[in-house]
């Protein structure tokens, strides 16, 4: 689950050395996407790749279902974010996105407040859980969508009380979903990770680029660009 902050960012075209000047580029170009989106981190993650973008945050209802799984639950919001913003541009491919964090079978959203966050961290520690994020595109010239997901495992070092206390001080794990950032302070305590380290982030970078290549004809580049 990310925060909805109204965060405008986008990042450049890419440069022909970046690109790649010469190989193959209908193939190795990335489309310019529309990111469904109000996370900062997600926008990070395309600025660190490279990738095109521009931001448009929906407004959703993010509340889970009555028993609904990790992996239905996260799929059914990322395509629920394409679709609010999908119905607002034309021409571009829509990129959204949702994260949760899983132990023990249990969902771990945001935390609602710091004793909370305190909670999750308590059941974090010495423990490995699962970083769970859906992804949704969808190629708003055509309509046609896709959607999957992301699995890594993560590790988090036997945490203190006081480490907990510090950690929850800092404010950081408030609005993120298990409340910890791998990215931020939390990475301390992270002791190891199997998977894609952009998926604890927020945004599978690997698995988008093989939803674009496979959403476009022959993985050509001209049919998902804006």
């Amino acid at each position: 689950m990310e925060d909805q902050r109204n965060n405008q960012a986008s990042a450049p075209e890419p440069t022909d050395s970046i690109r790649g000047a010469g190989a193959h580029p209908s193939i190795l170009e990335l489309p310019r996407i529309i990111l469904a989106s109000g996370s900062p981190r997600r926008a990070e993650i395309l600025k660190t790749v490279n990738w095109p973008f521009k931001v448009i945050s929906p407004d959703i209802d993010e509340t889970r279902y009555a028993n609904e799984d990790a992996v239905t639950y996260v799929q059914r919001l990322a395509l629920a974010k394409a679709e609010a913003v999908a119905q607002r541009v034309t021409g571009s491919p829509i990129v959204a996105a949702d994260t949760t964090v899983v132990i023990a079978e249990q969902i771990l959203e945001k935390p609602s407040d710091q004793d909370d966050a305190r909670r999750m961290l308590r059941q974090l520690s010495g423990q490995w859980h699962q970083v769970i994020t859906g992804v949704a595109l969808i190629d708003s010239s055509t309509s046609e969508s896709r959607v999957a997901c992301e699995t890594t495992e993560v590790k988090f070092a036997t945490l203190s009380p006081d480490e907990i206390d510090w950690y929850v001080s800092s404010g950081e794990p408030m609005d993120k979903a298990g409340a910890y950032a791998i990215q931020g302070l939390g990475a301390r305590f992270v002791e190891g990770i199997r998977g894609d380290f952009f998926n604890v982030m927020g945004l599978p970078v690997r698995l988008l680029y093989r939803m674009v290549q496979e959403l476009a004809p022959n993985g050509a580049r001209t049919s998902l660009s804006a």
